[in-house]
This record gives C-alpha cells, sequence and structure tokens, in this order.
C-alpha cells in the first residue's frame, strides 16, 4: 500500500487558531487542531504563536510533508530592524484609524484616484490606515518601526524561524492586496502610498507566487507563501462560476472568484486578488455572527432557543427592522454607527420578531454586498453559507428569502485551514493547477415564491436612508 502525503493548513483568525492535516491527492481532512487567541482589537503576535503551538501539540504534524497559513487581513504588525515586535498588532475589526482613511482617501484626490491605484478604497480595516494612525498617534513606535507585515507573514516566518529556514519576509498577492499599498491590477507594491501613510519608507516582504514556497524548515517541512483568511476560504471550497461566498463569522464577508479588476469607485467591493492568480472581489461587514448572540443576550436566551424563537415568528418580524452596527460599520462605511431597531410597536414587541429582526437585519446587511457584486458584472447563481452563524436553521430559512437566489450550506467544516491545506498541497506537487478537491455541499434552500425578499430589503434600506443619508 502506498502512504499517503499529508499537508497541514493554518487558519488563524481572529478568535482562534485552527488547524487542519488533510491527505494531499483527495482534502481528506485526517486530523484537527486548535487554540484560542485573546479577544480585542490589539493583539501580540506572540499569542498567535502560542496558540500554534498549542493547536500542534501532541505530534499533530507528524507525517506532514507541507504547510501553510492562512491569517486575519489586514493587521499591522511592526517590526524593528532586528525584527522584534515594536508593538502590539492592529487588527482589522480596529476602527480608531477611520479618520486616518478618510483623510488618506481625500489626500490622494478622492475614491477613484485609490481605485485606479491599488483597487481599493481605504477604510479603517486596512494596514494603509493604521500606518496613518501611528505615524500621528505613535511618532516614537514609528521610528523604531523598520517593516510592516501581515499577520500570516508573521506566522508564516516564525515557523520558518524554528528550524534556522528563514531567509527574509514574504506574502501572497492575495493578503497584500489587502493593505492599500498593493495592487491586484499590476500586481506591484505602490510604495508612494506607504510613504504617504506613515511618512516614512518601510520594508514590506516579498510577493510570492501562488503555488511558490516561502522556503523549508531544517527538518525539510515546506511552507508555501499562505494567504488571507478569505482567500483560503475560497480556495477551501473550490468554488465554481456563480458561486457567491457568503461567510458569517466574527465578520461577515461576500466574495467570488474573478478574472479580472472590478474598479468599484463606491468602495463597497474590495478589488482584492485571489491566491490562485486571480481576483476575489469582496464586501466586509464588521458585523455578522455577534448580531445572533448579541441578539440572544437581549432576550435571555441561549443561542438554541434564540434560533427557535426566529422560526416561530413569520417573515418581516412583525415590522420590526434592525440595523445591525452593533459594533459600527465597515460597508457601509459607518465607523461611528450603532445598532437601531426600527418599526417597534405594542403588537409586535415579543421576543420572536426580535429574535427574527436580528437575523434578517445581519442577512439584509451582507445581501448588500451580493447587489454589489452583481453590478459589477458578476454573476450569483447560488450563494454558499458558510462561518459559524451558518449552522443556524432560521439563517438558513432566512437566507434564500434576502438573498433571492438559492442556498447551499457546505457541510461544516474548516474551509480557511483546509484552503491553506490545498495551496500547500499545490507548492508541494510543482504543478501549475492545484489540485482537484472537491467540497460536500448540502441540500439547496430555495427561494421562497412572492416578494417577501423584496420588501425586507427595501424597508432595511429606508431605515439606512433615513439615518445616514
Amino acid at each position: 500500500m502506498v502512504q499517503r502525503q499529508l499537508v497541514a493548513g493554518v487558519d488563524s483568525s481572529t478568535q482562534s487558531c485552527k488547524v487542519v492535516v488533510c491527505d494531499a491527492r483527495t482534502g481528506e481532512i485526517v486530523r484537527v487542531g486548535r487554540a484560542a487567541h485573546p479577544d480585542g482589537t490589539e493583539v501580540s503576535a506572540r499569542h498567535w504563536w502560542d496558540a500554534f503551538a498549542e493547536a500542534t501539540a501532541g505530534r499533530l504534524l507528524d507525517g506532514v510533508s507541507a504547510i501553510a497559513v492562512a491569517g486575519q487581513q489586514h493587521g499591522m504588525v511592526t517590526l524593528d530592524e532586528n525584527d522584534g515586535l515594536v508593538r502590539d498588532a492592529l487588527l482589522w475589526n480596529d476602527v480608531r484609524s477611520a479618520s486616518d482613511a478618510a483623510d488618506l482617501v481625500q489626500e490622494l484626490g478622492g475614491d477613484q484616484a485609490w481605485v485606479d491605484a491599488v483597487d481599493v478604497v481605504p477604510v479603517a480595516s486596512f494596514t494603509v490606515s493604521k500606518l496613518r494612525w501611528l505615524a500621528r498617534h505613535e511618532p516614537e513606535n514609528l521610528a523604531r518601526t523598520a517593516r510592516v507585515v501581515l499577520p500570516h507573514d508573521w506566522l508564516t516566518g516564525r515557523i520558518l524561524r524554528t528550524g534556522d529556514g528563514f531567509t527574509g519576509w514574504t506574502t501572497d498577492r492575495g493578503d497584500a492586496s489587502g493593505t492599500g499599498y498593493w495592487s491586484a491590477v499590476t500586481g506591484d507594491y505602490v510604495p508612494d502610498l506607504v510613504r504617504r501613510a506613515a511618512g516614512t519608507d518601510l520594508a514590506v516582504p516579498r510577493v510570492l507566487a501562488p503555488a511558490e514556497a516561502a522556503g523549508r524548515t531544517s527538518d525539510g517541512l515546506l511552507v508555501a507563501a499562505g494567504t488571507g483568511d478569505n482567500m483560503g476560504a475560497a480556495l477551501g471550497l473550490c468554488l465554481q462560476p456563480g458561486d457567491v461566498v457568503v461567510s458569517l463569522g466574527t465578520s461577515g464577508t461576500v466574495f467570488a472568484e474573478h478574472d479580472s479588476p472590478v474598479g468599484d469607485r463606491s468602495g463597497e467591493i474590495a478589488g482584492f486578488a485571489s491566491a490562485t492568480g486571480g481576483h476575489l472581489p469582496l464586501m466586509c461587514t464588521l458585523n455578522a455572527a455577534r448580531v445572533l448572540s448579541a441578539g440572544a443576550a437581549m432576550i435571555g436566551c441561549d443561542l438554541a432557543q434564540f434560533d427557535q424563537l426566529a422560526l416561530e415568528a413569520e417573515v418581516g418580524a412583525g415590522g420590526l427592522s434592525l440595523l445591525p452596527y452593533l459594533d459600527g460599520e465597515r460597508t457601509p462605511n459607518l465607523p461611528d454607527s450603532t445598532g437601531t431597531l426600527g418599526g417597534l410597536t405594542r403588537l409586535n414587541a415579543t421576543p420572536q420578531n426580535l429574535a427574527r429582526a436580528h437575523v434578517e437585519g445581519m442577512l439584509c446587511n451582507l445581501a448588500a454586498g451580493v447587489d454589489s457584486l452583481r453590478r459589477q458584472g458578476i454573476r450569483a447563481d447560488r450563494v454558499l453559507l458558510i462561518g459559524g452563524a451558518a449552522a443556524s436553521r432560521a439563517v438558513q430559512e432566512v437566507a434564500p428569502v434576502v438573498f433571492g437566489v438559492p442556498v447551499v450550506v457546505p457541510v461544516p467544516g474548516e474551509y480557511v485551514a483546509r484552503g491553506a491545506a490545498r495551496q500547500a498541497a499545490w507548492a508541494l506537487s510543482g504543478r501549475e493547477e492545484p489540485p482537484p478537491w472537491t467540497t460536500t455541499l448540502g441540500a439547496a434552500h430555495d427561494v421562497p415564491a412572492g416578494n417577501a425578499g423584496q420588501e425586507l430589503r427595501h424597508r432595511y434600506s429606508t431605515l439606512l436612508d433615513r439615518l445616514y443619508h
């Protein structure tokens, strides 16, 4: 019997580190490890290494030939001349740089100037905005900073350093496209944007090709380029034309594979690169699964009870509409906003309607991303629903109503980590295309008859316009 070759993928996310070990040929997951990350919007990168070490304890990586890291996008990791950490990393969900992002947009000449330069319009999440914040508020830390890397870059380098295989900082085009100073259109950094943000030149990682290796450890483990978490999810799901992914984790994302830049001057769709050499236009919200946990806390029940309450309410929640901007919001760009419950009456003030309004509001916010992709000429034949909140029966019932297309829930799995493992298998194989893994999908949830979804979306957008436009 031929011994199967094993690869590992790491999902170093906001909340935790997940590591999957897969069969390199089929993608079958054979082992899993996980460990928690501390909560917060700024975290020492050392915690990511500690979590990785915990997740891979117990010989999890025995027999593994290659590994890749998919990490949370945008985080700013500042390093000094000796590659020491200057300060805690500012994460994607840290909104303190919102005014800095707005200033950068204006200074360069507006949204279109940024789209022309890098196919994204900076908001607080982006690394370039955080660099401006650092320059304004912590000039002493900026003075100590020699280079800036991303979370997945740092963990990749740390893995290589354990075995003396580190030869320099690297990244990939997918994660680099979320910095705000690397262009998915030209495939190059724009050093002037780093200088504009920080007021000085800073070193940045070398961008590897999709199947290129970052190096090998001294014991022969191949370390692939790695990528951003959304790009990893796309790889792990093995997307088909017409697939749009809606991910319901700490953040909410809507994305699809595409063959060209989108150039969305509204800033709603970021023109990211994919981990395969193409493009991954993406809309991101700050508020997703935690909207449901906040609703459960408000009602005073657990998530299972909350789910049942939402299912007991009629479509439309009796007229209740929730703008779910509980942590501010990234898309629409309203970092200082708060949640708003509209249409409340004595008759509809029930736990069932309140639960349903949380589900519908969260999904209406993400449906705007599906609409934005369509406006860019991207097909949306079906939605693949992933992330922790995708397991909710209420979410699965409401989603096709709101999105207006069939919704499929893949078999629950660590798709970001699986995508990183697929990239590791690709780098290991030396082939031009990633290995042809498949994804197991559940039954489709079809769109019900009628126009309930249009009415929901209209009510949501009317409340949004009244409050913020």
